[in-house]
């Protein structure tokens, strides 16, 4: 059944974002300005001589301006590099080659078509959550895999894929930090967590499985709140799929026979992978080490991934005689890479934007001015929670790593917080929830021009303002529901990992 405009927006403010959203130029354009203005910014900056004290070093750190011949003779020779070595897309147009060609063998349908017939859809929602935050496995390359995945899983139970679409970004993007198994993400932040917590003690150590117990159980949560989410006001407010009614024609037998292909090479790649990975000093493992977690094996999930749907996409295309002979193989690529030359042209001045304020060193500046100000400001006890996860969000909106946006807090905020008597990965979990919350509406993000693309394919009109009335309850439900659960933690005493409670023993 259609919206309505009662039900499409609960009170005014979902259509005031849509209608500021909107208004906002095209990406492309969105960041040449800004490019302008951070230029006249750092110009202003410099010329006042304003510093910030780094707290990890003690050293001054100074915004250098862009429009000085420093800058100018910066700026001509890196324009061509920033945008070539921009390392977000290599990636994602990397695994849009090798999702595309099992798209254009037919193999992403038929599973489609496999899925109708065994996808509940009333648990739909639940799945794809589920789904994606156990895809953080694969690091940035779940962001890439899992929305399309997602809008294929809900038409295939003839449900609105732009919902299917939104639920998956949110368990990439919002719930990026939740995961059910150890993780990159979990190696970086401890390390830095590590470091900064010498300041106060150096007996206290933090390790990659200090936030397992409350991240595996935000994943339960999440996969709840997100699916309930989806299916009582996301999907309801969207305007009829009007693909609805089109019946999904049953597999041939030539097409289930080139899925049992496809199954087959795929376990029998998963069943390399592990030959490589799981015995002790297997070739993939930490050569010093012998760990998994970093090795060899994680450092290059992405190009495995890739070769991965590879050998699963050949496999069906050769059954199902997609693929005659090796030289189809490079044309059925073509169209894959032409439906990402949008998103090109968006991360040309995307990648320039992130390189100039890197070089200005305004992302430092403006993290350890705000520091400096919650500081000054004797922020402590349940304020200093607050101010570490505002803080930690509003820097998510201009710094697209989060270990880069740690780096600079965990200084500043794990000995602080230590000296309140809590254990430094209780900060580190706080700054973990606050800036995966709001992941989605990162302008900074390279993947923010993806997420548009791929919500085009099935709303061809969509603006940036209508992407972010569509995501925006995600965030804002997720950021809720993780702060309750913080608190119920907190107050329940429970361990936030295995032998590691918030407060220091």
């Amino acid at each position: 059944m259609e919206a309505t405009s009662e039900n499409r927006s609960p009170g005014r403010l979902f259509s005031w974002i849509e209608r500021v959203g909107n208004k906002v130029p095209n990406p492309f354009l969105l960041f040449v300005y800004l490019i302008v203005v951070l230029m006249v910014t750092t110009a202003i900056i410099s010329a006042l001589e304003l510093a910030v004290k780094n707290p990890s070093n003690g050293e001054m750190v100074r915004v250098n301006n862009l429009l000085s011949v420093a800058g100018i003779q910066w700026i001509l020779p890196n324009i061509i590099k920033n945008f070539s070595s921009f390392t977000p897309l290599g990636s994602i147009l990397a695994l849009v080659i090798g999702a595309g060609l099992a798209e254009k063998v037919g193999l992403l349908q038929s599973l489609m078509v496999k899925m109708a017939s065994r996808v509940s859809r009333r648990y739909a929602s639940y799945m794809v959550l589920f789904i994606a935050f156990f895809s953080h496995i694969s690091s940035d390359a779940a962001l890439v895999v899992m929305p399309p995945l997602g809008a294929l899983i809900f038409l295939a139970v003839g449900r609105h894929p732009v919902a299917g679409l939104l639920a998956a970004i949110a368990g990439v993007a919002s719930g990026f930090t939740a995961n059910l198994l150890i993780v990159t993400t979990d190696v970086l932040l401890s390390g830095i967590s590590t470091e900064a917590a010498k300041a106060v003690s150096d007996t206290v150590h933090v390790s990659v499985i200090d936030n397992w117990f409350f991240m595996a159980t935000s994943v339960i949560v999440l996969t709840i709140v997100g699916a309930l989410l989806t299916d009582k006001f996301v999907e309801p407010r969207l305007p009829k799929w009007q693909g609805n009614g089109e019946k999904l024609a049953a597999l041939t037998p030539l097409e289930n026979r080139g899925l049992r292909a496809a199954g087959i090479a795929a376990l029998l790649f998963i069943a390399l992978m592990a030959l490589l990975v799981v015995p002790e000093n297997a070739p993939l493992r930490n050569p010093t080490t012998g760990a998994i977690i970093p090795s060899p094996f994680i450092q290059g999930i992405v190009p495995i991934i890739i070769l991965f749907f590879f050998v699963v996409a050949i496999a069906y295309g050769v059954v199902t005689r997609q693929i005659r002979r090796p030289d189809d193989i490079p044309q059925l690529l073509v169209d894959p890479m032409k439906g990402m030359a949008g998103f090109i042209v968006m991360v040309f001045p995307l990648s320039q934007f992130v390189a100039f304020f890197n070089w200005s060193n305004m992302g430092k500046f403006m993290a350890i001015g705000l520091t400096d100000v919650l500081e000054s400001a004797g922020v402590s006890g349940a304020p200093a929670f607050l101010g570490l996860m505002f803080l930690s969000a509003f820097l998510c909106m201009f710094i697209a790593s989060g270990s880069a946006i740690w780096s600079i807090l965990a200084p500043v905020f794990v000995p602080m917080f230590m000296l309140l008597g809590f254990h430094p990965a209780f900060a580190q979990m706080i700054f973990r929830i606050a800036d995966s919350a709001v992941l989605p509406l990162a302008p900074m993000s390279p993947f923010l021009p993806l997420f548009l693309a791929f919500l085009q394919r099935y709303q061809k009109d969509a603006q940036l303002g209508t992407y972010y009335v569509l995501i925006f309850p995600y965030p804002l439900v997720f950021f809720i529901s993780w702060i309750a659960l913080l608190l119920v933690w907190y107050l329940l005493g429970l361990p936030i990992g295995p032998g590691v409670w918030p407060k220091l023993p």
